[in-house]
């Protein structure tokens, strides 16, 4: 546990912002705030806690909608006045009914969600799992899948529909993840070789 002393409390009267991260696809989910009390309280429970500031008191997110925020990590920034609570979140974050009070139209990481679902399906196997199906398969016939799906997006993107096109590249992304996993790899070491490559 962090010790809440050693967080700066007085540039606020009291109250540090907090921001609430996605922990599986990091989308930021809302703003909120804290006092010691509710940090502490977030952090004994492991929900997340705010200091409603319209309600003068304490608030656990969820304790009238049931969509609480289960708290997975806490960051605090440099300066000691800012909390990052990456958590997994029961249902949608905003009361409106959204996934996230920043109005975000869809997931925009789900593709790091998808990696962790398809880790899941290598830890947890289901018989009726697709990747379940393809992994038995070895790696000849996943890298073979990444071969076909390539070639039927590139006969896409040329000859047929938009959305065939989505659809065909959609299956070439899948797959690839599959591999990847297969070889032990992860998206992560993709974007670092990535990154790499852009700052030559």
């Amino acid at each position: 546990m962090i010790d809440s002393k050693s967080l700066d409390w007085t540039k606020t009267d009291g109250l540090i912002p907090v921001i609430i991260q996605d922990s599986q696809t990091l989308e930021v989910l809302m703003l909120g705030y804290m006092n010691a009390e509710a940090f502490e309280k977030t952090q004994s429970e492991g929900k997340v806690t705010f200091y409603s500031r319209s309600k003068n008191r304490l608030w656990t997110k969820g304790e009238e909608s049931g969509n609480f925020l289960t708290v997975k990590s806490i960051h605090i920034d440099c300066d000691q006045d800012t909390i990052l609570v990456k958590a997994n979140p029961v249902g949608p974050t905003c009361h409106t009914g959204s996934r996230s009070c920043f109005s975000t139209t869809y997931n925009q990481n789900f593709i790091l969600q998808l990696e962790n679902i398809i880790t899941d399906r290598y830890e947890n196997p289901n018989a009726e799992s697709y990747v379940n199906t393809l992994r038995h398969k070895g790696i000849n016939k996943i890298a073979q899948k990444v071969g076909e799906e390539g070639v039927e997006t590139v006969i896409a993107a040329l000859a047929e529909s938009e959305e065939n096109f989505i659809n065909e590249a959609s299956d070439l992304v899948f797959h690839l993840m599959v591999l990847l996993k297969e070889k032990g790899k992860t998206l992560q070491d993709i974007a670092l070789n990535l990154e790499k490559r852009h700052q030559r």
